[in-house]
């Protein structure tokens, strides 16, 4: 059976009462394909180190027949494990979809394996195992997709790294050894593991791999060096349960997170198939958001030292400058001096807010921009009356300690009376004082740990939202410690790392943009010098950098110099004038040959804006040109450099005024031959501007 969607087909071989594989799994085969040829052309004969059956893993692998690889599920009774032998029982299809039934008649235990093609192009696949015995069965694992990887796919790029140096891509070739990534704090991680693209190449096709889900996960992929089965390799992802073995009780389902593959002709263009299919299906409705707003918050401004007049203050600088949003972080409730305290008393200080938080949204409405606040709502501080109230409510095992991080404990978000207290708490902040955004941070991994702190956290936030539906939420985990489909979902944007330090940043930013849509990723121009790297950066640098992504500040305008503030308003400005390209037109990774040279451009009908930034003294002082993407071959395009310009730099621009008034270039010399631009010197950004000429 074939799935097509536009570009796309999936050929499944299905055998009742045997296996179901997919056999195909490339661009659009003609209508008048034979699939029984297709399959057979697959097909190897058995060779002499093989069983006698060969086995075939398929969409469910088992360790059954001689295959050695990961088990796509692992059941247990009473501990110990069970041989399974799972069969295809029924299959069908319709509406770019087909759903599969495996039954192992035993055990009395079936899956239904969901493979569906979506209006992008991307695959999305679900299962649910049902227990339909009479016995408590644990399910110590199970996979949300099996993929066997079509042998053209011999490289694989992963994601690694730590709080506030996040997503450094890793591109290696799939060695006999395989792959295996797992979480074990509760939510993704730093090194946003659970996103994988395979790559062949020869062709540089690549396929994109994720899975949906907010919690700890593992991602296998099981190589087959020996053709003990076909020489195909096997990609899964599932969940990890966060208290060992799940439970599958008698008579009972569960359903797994989805799996998201995506097939595309090379990086950029999976990424804009991923960004595609991010607005289109994922987002909380994307089609009815407004222009992302200009934020700043306050925390690096303030810190703890928050007071009514500084914070107006601050709001004042900010409007100045061009800012919409004022954002309130931590240290505005209860006792909340230092990070040691108060987190789950979420009642505003009278200490700093004698009259609650209105005299100060009122004076950020009256200077024109909206309000936010940070929560953190899933920890709880061992000094706080939450605690001293309800120290059952967080996790912890009975009778032991109870080891803190960052001095705080986490909540059993499993449990329907602590969700019960923070909706409670929560909403009343929203209906008491017009809150356009809350700020959501996760700061600490999850341990001791139990069953359902996910599920607990989804449930809480979709509550919130279903009663509070025009107010915007950020997810924040000390930065990009949880982001995923998942929980975009049900949020707005995510922080993609706590550094600010542009030339970080532009590392970051690129490999979550292969990945995420530049509206959901808060990109701030930080303080110099940067308090994470101690790097100090020029404004202009700084600004650019934080343009491609929705733009922030995350420093005091009232520490800055009336120059930097200058720059850092006509970006904000320029940032308002481009949002519209930026967030809603398609992405591009430009490549460059110079390794310290980070390059994008976002285009939108007739109009794109691109960015290159140097980070490193260039071996050569005579850059290579810029070379553009996703261009017309034919039409004429009108080229600026939007200033300001970087200083130094600029002096080796050759004839300004015609950059500046603009050269009318076709899209085929913008793609062959580039821009000369002067990028010798280390922190250098230039904005190349595009418009489209009427034919």
């Amino acid at each position: 059976m074939r799935l097509d969607g536009v570009a796309v087909t999936l050929v499944f071989a299905l055998e009742r009462g045997g296996t179901a594989d997919l056999v195909y799994l490339g661009t659009r085969l003609p209508e008048s394909e034979d699939l029984t040829a297709l399959a057979a052309a697959g097909k190897r004969g058995r060779h002499e180190s093989q069983p006698d059956v060969p086995p075939v893993p398929g969409l469910l692998p088992e360790r059954k027949g001689g295959w050695s690889g990961t088990p796509a599920i692992e059941l247990r009774l009473a501990g110990k494990r069970l041989e399974t032998d799972f069969r295809t029982a029924d299959w069908s299809a319709a509406d770019n979809r087909i759903e599969i039934t495996f039954a192992d008649d035993a055990l009395e235990v079936d899956v239904f394996v969901t493979w569906r093609i979506t209006a992008s192009d991307v695959i999305e696949v679900e299962r649910i195992i049902a227990n339909a015995s009479g016995q408590d069965l644990e399910l110590a694992r199970s996979a949300a997709v099996s993929l066997p990887i079509p042998q053209r796919f011999t490289e694989v790029t992963s994601f690694a790294g730590r709080w506030s140096g996040e997503m450094r891509e890793e591109r290696r070739t799939l060695a006999p050894e395989g792959f295996a990534r797992k979480s074990s704090g509760g939510k993704p991680g730093f090194g946003g593991g659970n996103w994988l693209i395979l790559h062949d190449p020869a062709s540089g096709q690549v396929l994109g791999a994720h899975l949906a889900w907010s919690g700890d996960y593992h991602t296998t992929i099981d190589c087959d060096p020996a053709g003990t089965a076909d020489g195909r390799a096997v990609l899964q992802m599932g969940t990890m349960k966060d208290a060992g073995y799940g439970l599958l009780p008698a008579a009972s389902s569960t359903e797994t997170p989805m799996a998201v593959l995506a097939l595309a002709a090379n990086g950029s263009a999976l990424a804009q198939q991923l960004h595609t299919y991010l607005r289109a299906e994922i987002l909380p409705v994307r089609a009815a958001w407004s222009p992302r707003k200009v934020h700043i918050n306050s925390w690096e401004a303030l810190g703890f030292g928050l007071s009514e007049p500084k914070l107006m203050a601050l709001a004042d600088s900010a409007a100045a400058l061009g800012i919409e949003r004022f954002v309130l972080d931590d240290g505005w409730f209860a006792r909340r001096r230092n990070d040691r305290s108060s987190l789950g008393d979420w009642h505003v200080s009278p200490d700093i807010f004698p009259n609650g938080l209105g005299p100060l949204i009122a004076h950020v409405h009256a200077l024109g921009m909206d309000f936010g606040l940070w929560v953190e709502p899933e920890m709880v501080s061992p000094e706080s009356d939450l605690y001293r109230a309800h120290p059952d409510w967080c996790l912890h095992n009975v009778g032991r300690e109870r080891p803190t991080m960052r001095g705080q404990l986490a909540l059993d978000m499993s449990r329907g009376e602590v969700r019960d207290y923070l909706f409670d708490r929560l909403d009343a902040l929203l209906r008491e004082n017009p809150i356009a955004y809350l700020k959501w941070d996760h700061n600490r991994d999850l341990f001791p740990s139990v069953t359902g702190q996910t599920e607990g956290f989804y449930a809480l936030l979709d509550a919130l939202r279903a009663a509070n539906p025009t107010v915007e939420i950020e997810s924040c985990s000390s930065g990009g410690g949880r982001i995923d489909y998942g929980v975009l979902s049900r949020v707005h944007r995510v922080w993609p790392s706590d550094n600010n330090d542009p030339i970080e940043r532009l590392r970051i930013m690129r490999a979550w943009s292969h990945l995420l849509p530049l509206e959901v990723l808060g990109n701030h121009v930080g303080p110099s010098p940067n308090p994470i790297t101690g790097r100090a950066t020029s404004m202009d640098f700084r600004a650019k950098v934080a343009l491609f992504g929705h733009m922030g500040v995350e420093a005091d305008p009232g520490a800055m110099s009336e120059h930097e503030r200058s720059v850092l308003a006509t970006h904000i400005a320029l940032y308002k004038d481009w949002r519209g390209v930026l967030h809603t037109g398609r992405w591009f990774a430009l490549d460059h040959p110079d390794p310290g040279i980070f390059a994008q451009m976002a285009m939108h009908d007739d109009k794109a804006l691109a960015v290159a930034a140097q980070t490193a003294f260039s071996p050569v002082f005579d850059a290579v040109p810029l070379r553009l993407k996703g261009l017309e071959d034919e039409a004429r395009y009108r080229v600026t450099l939007p200033r300001p310009w970087p200083g130094k730099a600029s002096l080796y621009l050759n004839d300004w005024q015609a950059w500046e008034s603009g050269l009318t270039l076709s899209g085929r010399a913008l793609m062959s031959q580039g821009l000369a631009l002067p990028l010798t010197h280390p922190e250098t950004a230039w904005l190349v501007a595009l418009e489209r000429l009427p034919q």
